[in-house]
């Protein structure tokens, strides 16, 4: 059965793991024999247009739903898969489909749709002051998104035109969420969850286990506050590690945390910066365990399904889909959220414990084999793509003929 798919991204100014799952499921997806066109809009352009005019289109671009109805008018697909719509395309183009008669699916990679900023997350810690809010209006007292009330206004007033006119509930046949928490995340904001969908990311191709035990710990992402890479600096600093530990990434941190290192003589301590694919899955081939001591709610870090793919075991933040993804004692370890002390207990453990952290490995091969592999996320989505046309009251000619 080929499926005929529009997908539609929104891509970011700095590539990011959305960026990466919207380019792999597309590759994916070819891969299979499936026809796929593409809607994108790229962020680059926000930069020279006039900010009343950008805010206006974040909440209905005309222009998107227009472009959007041609392309289904052409193309006639079966599904229109949405990753990001903002702030470039804008919810707007849902309406070309329906008009069009074209199922809607859109991915949750973020949490825009329950709070301003995107993430639950303001001064170092959860935060949750607009989850269950139509008009979220404590993310604009606060200035959430870009340090900017204006702004945030702009992001809280296309979530709530969106809520008054039951977009979110009306015209999205299936949302994919990417765990489980983010999911009961989702419902508690709103969302109606017979429509929510549990599809996590994946791994491709599969970079294969590591042959041997690696020789350092590892942190691979944004370097920026909500991550916890600060927390990092801070364990190895009160507890004197002398573990070698590289990090992987850039962003606003960069500065201050190697100063930071230098100031406290954190010889042990490695920035990388931003690495290719190729080598980040080379450097987690070659590392003890991977860490992940995130204080936001995560979605699904791309960075520990590879370390998974690569029989590397985790030491995570006990907090949101990283509590879920990695299980405690059998495919890595918890420790207390923000907690540097007992991230350093963790990290000392599993570095004197080669057996047992290679049995972890082990296990979160297994995982990854039994969950985050190609082959099982495309049968997962192409179910998801099944459930959606059947809900929209039609089926594409080949569901039919078969």
């Amino acid at each position: 059965m080929v499926m005929k798919v529009l997908v539609v991204h929104n891509s970011y100014q700095r590539p990011g793991g959305e960026d990466a799952v919207f380019r792999g499921e597309v590759e994916l997806l070819r891969a299979a024999g499936h026809e796929v066109r593409e809607y994108l809009e790229d962020n680059h352009r926000v930069q020279d247009m006039n900010p009343v005019r950008l805010g206006a289109k974040t909440i209905w671009s005309a222009a998107s739903r227009r472009h959007v109805g041609n392309q289904l008018a052409e193309s006639c697909p079966d599904i229109a898969h949405f990753h990001n719509t903002f702030p470039l395309i804008s919810p707007s183009a849902y309406y070309a489909c329906m008009e069009a008669g074209v199922p809607v699916v859109q991915t949750l990679h973020n949490y825009r749709l329950l709070c301003p900023d995107a993430l639950l997350y303001r001064d170092g810690s959860v935060c949750e002051d607009c989850l269950k809010k139509s008009v979220k209006w404590p993310g604009i007292v606060h200035a959430c998104y870009r340090e900017s009330r204006l702004a945030t206004a702009t992001v809280a007033t296309m979530v709530a035109v969106h809520d008054g006119l039951g977009t979110w509930k009306k015209k999205v046949a299936r949302y994919i969420a990417l765990s489980e928490f983010s999911r009961r995340k989702f419902i508690e904001g709103g969302l109606p969850a017979s429509r929510i969908d549990v599809k996590p990311n994946f791994v491709s191709p599969d970079p294969g286990m590591r042959r041997r035990n690696g020789n350092c710990a590892l942190y691979v992402g944004r370097l920026s506050a909500e991550k916890g890479p600060q927390l990092l600096l801070r364990a190895w600093k009160d507890a004197k590690l002398s573990i070698p530990l590289r990090l992987i990434g850039d962003g606003p941190l960069r500065q201050d945390l190697a100063r930071e290192k230098e100031n406290a003589g954190l010889s042990a301590i490695e920035f990388n910066g931003s690495l290719a694919k190729d080598s980040v899955l080379e450097a987690m081939k070659a590392a003890c365990f991977l860490v992940a001591p995130s204080e936001c709610y995560e979605n699904f870090p791309l960075a520990v399904a590879e370390a998974f793919a690569c029989g590397v075991p985790v030491i995570a933040a006990r907090l949101g889909a990283l509590a879920e993804i990695v299980r405690d004692g059998m495919t890595g370890l918890h420790f207390e959220p923000g907690n540097a002390e007992d991230l350093a207990s963790k990290v000392e453990w599993a570095w004197t414990h080669p057996a047992e952290m290679e049995a972890m490995g082990r296990a979160a091969r297994a995982e990854y084999e039994a969950k985050y592999t190609a082959e099982r996320n495309l049968e997962v989505l192409l179910n998801i793509y099944e459930k959606a046309i059947h809900s929209n009251g039609h089926a594409p000619a080949q569901v039919l003929e078969s």
